[in-house]
């Protein structure tokens, strides 16, 4: 396969060419004001974004401290990262001062920061392995899309299956294109994502310019593709603030991770529940009051809210 016809769902348009051929891009020197090439290198001593008293960090939700204080930090369940292990490394912040990474050990540290408890499986996307799903709850975060067909990829057609049979949570990003979901860019589908539509345990998830709440509500950030009018991905649309100013990221890419995160976190509370029903819990307490103009074309369901998902005894 070629490089150039896969696509690691972030980084703006101006960074492509900085970037692997085809990226779409998430980090960006445009945000970070930070070069891209180079190896990678050692945190710093100090971060623009420190760890609160709970924990947590600036660019989480104050619903992720809540969480780890009952005892929630997604123990138990797997999450796969299936990405770019391999591409230019990027520097960002997420708390731990700047590191350089590339853009599958962005996604897998977030998704792993959100739900510390989890096991974090990566797998380089370039590679035809298969994921294997694990005891337990699995979820799988592809922060990436693809312009050849399925039939050529058995590893998207085992994660479209994993999503279409309920047998692990599929996180899926948005993508960046400011557009509906599941519309081609200049000519081309991103066959991932229309493998996933209408699949019962996806979810798409777009990217906020920060965390809202109803005194603050946030709008979608303007790179974020958004839900569309196509009632399938309306229904299984999330969205989560990517914090860009504190973090030096932005991009659907790292949205993607802490609703996997969140999944986990689920799946550690309810441990008996398939990932249908932490699917369909995810999205049936997604909030809208946080929201600019809440409309589904726009948001989908809403912004996620680990609170509100967790708030049951139980789910069915």
């Amino acid at each position: 396969m070629h490089k150039t016809q896969w696509f690691p769902v972030g980084f703006v348009a101006g960074l492509v060419a900085l970037a692997a051929p085809g990226f779409a891009g998430d980090l960006g020197a445009a945000v970070s004001g930070k070069g891209t090439t180079g190896s990678p290198a050692a945190e710093s001593s100090s971060s623009g974004c420190p760890q609160n008293a709970d924990g947590t960090f600036c660019w989480m939700s104050p619903d992720i401290g809540q969480a780890w204080a009952s005892g929630f930090i997604g123990s138990g369940v797997s999450i796969n990262v299936s990405d770019d292990f391999t591409g230019q490394p990027i520097d960002g912040d997420l708390g731990r001062g700047t590191q350089r990474q590339r853009h599958g050990d962005w996604v897998a540290q977030i998704a792993g920061m959100v739900a510390p408890g989890a096991n974090i499986f990566k797998y380089n996307y370039l590679e035809e392995s298969s994921i294997v799903l694990q005891d337990g709850l699995n979820v799988i975060n592809a922060s990436y899309g693809m312009w050849e067909p399925l039939s050529q990829h058995p590893r998207e057609q085992a994660i479209v299956g994993a999503a279409w049979a309920g047998t692990a949570i599929v996180t899926k990003s948005a993508d960046n294109h400011s557009r509906e979901v599941g519309q081609p860019h200049v000519g081309d589908f991103d066959e991932l994502t229309i493998g996933l539509i209408g699949a019962p345990s996806a979810v798409f998830v777009g990217a906020l310019e920060h965390n809202g709440t109803p005194e603050n509500k946030a709008r979608l950030e303007p790179y974020s593709n958004y839900a569309g009018s196509n009632p399938e991905v309306q229904n299984h649309f999330l969205t989560v603030g990517v914090e860009r100013e504190e973090i030096g990221q932005r991009g659907t890419s790292f949205a993607a991770p802490v609703v996997a995160g969140y999944a986990a976190i689920l799946g550690s509370k309810f441990t008996s529940a398939t990932p249908i029903q932490i699917t369909n819990q995810l999205l049936d307490t997604a909030r809208t009051d946080t929201l600019v103009n809440y409309n589904p074309a726009a948001y989908g369901r809403g912004e996620a809210s680990l609170s509100r998902a967790l708030a049951p005894v139980s789910i069915h």
